[in-house]
């Protein structure tokens, strides 16, 4: 490898990081809103493919910082969730960085990749779910709402984040299985995670 190839990398990681910051961003834009009995509301959107992509992608590090940076920029755009960026910044952050440390481990162990790469975006999904659910579980509480109210509210919740988990899932990994491919053959692959 040339001494201009090394210089490279980081640049390109920086760059493919905001890369998919703003497809993470962009992708959550492209959202169906459902009302939630607490008056809030939750989305159906596809944000969470492009920080499971990311993950897979970039690692755990660079996929954390893309889809962090660019779910948290889609908050702070929209007066509506813009006092939640700060949590949607580390939740994303988990979201990507689990999925991309599960995928990353399997990679350097020879493990069966497809399957793995499975394993490990249900396991980012599923973190995501935990705190964006524990959190909606710990503001409806601090509201003062009734429990039977904020168990709904959250059971609406849990339903659309649901939704998106699979919906990210189902898509991303086929999606990065052609991408790692084409990587591959340019010998890329190796090269982008942080």
């Amino acid at each position: 490898m040339e001494k201009g190839q090394k210089d490279l990398h980081p640049v390109l990681k920086i760059v493919l990081t905001a890369l998919f910051a703003a497809l993470v961003f962009i992708g959550s834009m492209i959202s169906v809103p459902i009302p939630v009995a607490v008056g809030n509301v939750s989305r159906i959107h596809l944000g969470n493919i492009f920080c499971l992509l990311s993950g897979l992608i970039l690692g755990p590090l660079g996929g954390g910082l893309a889809a962090g940076t660019g779910s948290a920029l889609y908050d702070v755009m929209n007066p509506k969730y813009i006092a939640s960026s700060p949590f949607t910044f580390v939740f994303k952050f988990a979201l990507a960085a689990v999925c991309g440390a599960i995928s990353l481990w399997a990679e350097k162990r020879g493990k069966s990749v497809h399957g793995w790469n499975i394993a490990a975006s249900i396991a980012g999904s599923v973190v995501y779910m935990v705190c964006y659910l524990s959190k909606a579980f710990v503001e409806s509480t601090l509201l003062g709402n009734e429990l039977q109210v904020t168990l709904l509210a959250i059971s609406t919740k849990a339903v659309t984040s649901g939704v998106n988990a699979v919906i990210a899932v189902v898509v991303s990994v086929p999606l990065y299985t052609m991408i790692r491919a084409a990587l591959k053959r340019s010998g890329m692959s190796k090269k982008l995670t942080w």
